[in-house]
């Protein structure tokens, strides 16, 4: 049952089996959402098992949310979530390394078909999500299922990305469209409308 999470296909993701597991991540989610700022050891700790395949420097602020309790996600490093991020890693999620999302961020990852008699079923599809190195995904941004976004983005806060985005631009939005390259003459522009 857990490879029909990951194939893009139509599955029942309420099987017992799938629920069973899922919550051994979640409690452990939970966890670490209910640690101590001064906590930090502890939190370093439950932070590598939620998320056990991570390079270093890596950082959430609580709470984080995921409905895998972030086993699906995947992260290079340095890369640092602010508050409330959302993953749905239903399926697998990439983050590379130096990324920096901003608060109240949803990566999403699963899907429902179109065809309410299938969606009544509870039936559900996952795309995963690819984000490239040295991005920047401004606050209250939502990525949906089977996007890439590549290096060096700026997604400008609020967006709705709802297709691939190219490597070195700047990106906003509802839907979330190219507005700009970003090139070395802009090293002095630090401002600017996309946080």
């Amino acid at each position: 049952m857990i490879d029909q999470m990951h194939n893009g296909e139509l599955y029942l993701p309420e099987e017992d089996e799938l629920v069973e597991e899922q919550n051994k991540y979640l409690d452990l989610l939970y966890e670490f959402n209910h640690t101590r700022p001064s906590e930090i050891e502890k939190r370093n700790t439950i932070f590598k098992q939620i998320i056990p395949d991570q390079g270093k420097n890596n950082y959430f602020e609580p709470p984080f949310y995921a409905n895998w309790g972030g086993q699906n996600v995947h992260l290079g490093d340095g890369v640092y979530a602010n508050f409330n991020f959302t993953c749905v890693d239903d399926t697998h999620i990439y983050i590379d390394s130096d990324t920096m999302i901003g608060p109240n961020v949803t990566l999403a990852t699963a899907g429902h078909p179109l065809d309410p008699k299938l969606r009544e079923e509870k039936n559900q599809y996952n795309l995963p999500i690819h984000i490239g190195k040295n991005c920047w995904i401004g606050a209250g941004s939502v990525v949906v299922p089977g996007v890439s976004i590549g290096d060096n983005v700026v997604i400008g806060a609020g967006s709705v990305v709802t297709r691939d985005i190219p490597d070195n631009v700047i990106a906003y939005g509802v839907p979330c469209k190219v507005r700009t390259e970003i090139t070395h003459g802009m090293k002095d522009h630090y401002k600017g409308n996309v946080h």
